[in-house]
């Protein structure tokens, strides 16, 4: 063997023994870089853990568990099984499919109900004091009042008509117009009950204080203060509702029924223009 191979093989013998020896006094040393402990240190901890209570393990607790479920389980008593019975549907409650179809039939039967009720509360006749019915107009003595006050007319909104005074030196030929035969009573009472419509196209025909005749606006159409037509293309005289007077004094105008006016030529009272008229080319129109 040469001196050069003895020389390699003792340095590298060398170098590995140096090795051995630092790595050895590294993990003796007390420093062994951040975080590290000392030998005292990791002794005091042991000292200290031995004070401490031991902690049951994982598999004490799941022991310990299972023990006491099984000492929680009651033997059942002997005997044959029990068949199962399903409980009424009444006595466990309403699903949900049965609250909609319930829900939905008492909607529509409360529906239809409420429109028949509608219906035969539309259909059946009223007693009330409106146009469609029989309406009191108050005392006869104040309407006559207010006829004079309001130069010869009295208008009633609710009943939808004209009251004037009919002379009773007029009744005699009144009896003899079969238009009138409804009016009579009311008549001998001393009014008579004037539809506020115009029989030509319905329009309301306002009166006159002048001429103290109803006039048309609409086409001239022209009626006496009783109603009777005097002019203008209306085929008859002004309707009429009955009027009954009570025993208390009360007018009492039934607008159930609508009475057609007298026909052309009837002129029981004989009243003519007593002033001029209100629209021009009166009187004449056939």
């Amino acid at each position: 063997m040469s001196s050069a191979v003895t020389i390699a093989i003792a340095v590298g013998a060398v170098t590995v023994l140096a090795a051995v020896v630092m790595l050895t006094a590294a993990r003796r040393s007390d420093v062994r870089g951040a975080g590290a402990l000392s030998r005292e240190t990791v002794r005091r901890d042991k000292d200290a853990d031995i004070d401490l209570p031991v902690a049951p393990t994982g598999r004490a607790v799941e022991r310990a568990a299972v023990e006491a479920r099984h000492s929680a389980l009651v033997a059942s008593a002997g005997g044959p099984p029990v068949i199962w019975t399903p409980p009424d549907a009444e006595e466990v409650g309403v699903n949900r499919r049965q609250f909609l179809n319930r829900a939905s039939v008492t909607l529509m039967s409360t529906s239809l109900a409420t429109f028949g009720l509608a219906c035969i509360a539309f259909l059946w006749p009223t007693s009330a004091p409106i146009f469609g019915g029989k309406v009191n107009l108050g005392k006869l003595d104040d309407i006559l009042s207010s006829i004079r006050s309001n130069s010869g007319f009295f208008y009633a909104s609710n009943a939808r008509s004209y009251v004037t005074v009919y002379p009773s030196e007029a009744l005699p030929k009144a009896r003899g117009v079969k238009e009138y035969t409804q009016l009579i009573s009311g008549m001998e009472s001393g009014v008579v009950a004037l539809y506020q419509k115009c029989p030509h196209l319905g329009c309301r025909v306002p009166q006159c204080p002048s001429s103290q005749w109803f006039e048309c606006p609409c086409h001239g159409s022209q009626y006496n203060r009783v109603g009777e037509k005097k002019g203008g293309p209306a085929p008859r005289g002004m309707s009429h509702f009955a009027v009954a007077v009570t025993p208390g004094g009360d007018v009492i105008v039934d607008t159930s029924t609508v009475i057609a006016g007298a026909p052309i030529g009837t002129n029981t009272t004989g009243q003519e223009a007593e002033g001029p008229h209100c629209l021009s080319g009166g009187g004449g129109h056939g």
